[in-house]
């Protein structure tokens, strides 16, 4: 049985994909790494380690603990967290990328690292962006990804080892909270529309980006490791798209079933981000490579997001 290690485990991501992953190897063998946060609700229905990445000694005592035969690297700082600490962002996403590469060319153990739209820049067309194109990142968090994806794949071809990642647009979470991304927004509206406070949003109401539903994240995430390697070329850095809105169709979107959502904008230092990455995503060469496709669509995640938001409050809701 396949035996993996989560780093970051306790962030948006982790905190699903490590149940997720307990259901496909058996909760004992997928391990919670954490590190700042301590782990807390399904994440201790398994076995959990503390794991610096940015210490190649703390990651390798783990791997070497548990055996591991997948590492996934999770722990970041996002995007608007990054450009307030970016020196921690260098160190964490890249130091500590390399640390697990150097370790899986040490220990042979299967690798999945996630890149993100924040590799595109403002020189990067905005509209279907493709898979090649040009790559001018203005944040830290977009220059280390993608100094991460050229690395990764480095290392695929110059040690044979299997490395592999997608690009997540922005992800929308009915279970854990975000934590310092420009698309949080995303998330934060569903509590205040079903708390019936208004919202003040921090981008523009025409700000369209590519989102994607949690559980189309976590399918990307199997599914390329599921993946024939025979099959990739790629291996890293892929993009996968879902479905892309603006702040104002999300708003009109909620208040189909809540017509009492009031928001406001008003634009901060994020703006600025969103309006370097792609207003949409071209993902063919994910679809091509390993069959990408995802289930959710934007009204579809709207009215789930709304019934399990709900009910993690302790209120209710009539959608019909």
């Amino acid at each position: 049985m396949t035996r993996a290690l989560v780093i970051g485990a306790t962030g948006q991501i982790g905190y699903e994909l490590v149940p997720a992953l307990r259901k496909l190897y058996g909760p004992d063998n997928v391990v919670a790494g954490y590190h700042f946060k301590k782990p807390t609700g399904k994440l201790l229905e398994g076995p959990i380690e503390l794991v610096d990445v940015t210490s190649r000694e703390s990651v390798e005592a783990a791997v070497k603990k548990y055996d591991v035969d997948e590492v996934y690297n999770l722990a970041a700082l996002l995007s608007a967290a990054g450009e307030k600490n970016p020196q921690l962002a260098w160190r964490v996403n890249l130091i500590g990328h390399y640390n697990v590469l150097e370790l899986a060319r040490e220990y042979k153990f299967r690798v999945f690292w996630p890149s993100t739209i924040a590799v595109f820049g403002p020189t990067t067309p905005r509209d279907n962006t493709p898979q090649h194109t040009i790559i001018e990142p203005i944040t830290m968090y977009g220059i280390t990804k993608y100094a991460g994806e050229l690395l990764a794949r480095y290392y695929v071809y110059k040690y044979d080892l299997d490395v592999r990642g997608v690009r997540w647009p922005g992800i929308i979470s009915s279970e854990a909270l975000p934590g310092g991304g420009t698309t949080d927004y995303a998330v934060e509206i569903f509590y205040y529309a079903i708390e019936g406070k208004p919202y003040t949003c921090y981008l523009r109401e025409d700000t369209e980006l590519p989102m994607m539903y949690m559980p189309d994240a976590l399918k990307s995430v199997v599914d390329l490791m599921k993946a024939n390697k025979s099959k990739l070329k790629l291996f890293v850095g892929y993009n996968v798209a879902a479905f892309s809105f603006t702040p104002k169709q999300l708003e009109e979107e909620i208040r189909k079933y809540i017509p009492s959502l009031k928001v406001n904008y008003k634009p901060d230092f994020r703006q600025k981000i969103a309006d370097s990455w792609p207003r949409s995503i071209d993902d063919s060469v994910a679809r091509e490579e390993w069959g990408w496709k995802p289930d959710w669509t934007f009204e579809a995640m709207v009215k789930d997001m709304l019934v399990k938001i709900a009910s993690k409050l302790g209120r209710e809701i009539h959608l019909d």
